[in-house]
């Protein structure tokens, strides 16, 4: 086992084959998004807006560093697809992307004195 690196991964989709009942507990629960739908954590957090279109999944993947960002869009894309088909929801056209964190390069503005 290699070193671990932590890695923020956004998985987007599109909603597909949505029955009625799973539009309307979609929309039942799109009024009660707040900033935590916009969190990266390790069990994803899900947001999307009322045309029921796309959707966007943010996940915090421990990864080893060796299998790069490539295990972690994996990992994250089979925790959304687990996720969405565990509630019933259709979904297609997944896509990932992910960051690093421990070796993301912070710029800091130099201080003005």
């Amino acid at each position: 086992m290699g070193t671990q690196h932590t890695y923020r991964v956004i998985v987007r989709g599109t909603w597909d084959g949505l029955t009625d009942a799973a539009r309307d507990l979609l929309l039942s629960e799109v009024g009660e998004q707040s900033l935590s739908q916009f969190q990266f954590t390790p069990e994803g957090s899900l947001s999307y807006d009322r045309t029921l279109k796309r959707f966007t999944y943010r996940f915090e993947v421990l990864s080893d560093a060796e299998d790069g960002e490539e295990m972690a869009q994996a990992l994250a894309e089979d925790r959304a697809e687990t996720a969405l088909r565990a509630r019933g929801l259709g979904f297609r056209d997944l896509k990932c992307s992910a960051t690093d964190m421990d070796t993301m390069k912070i710029n800091r503005k130099p201080s003005r004195r």
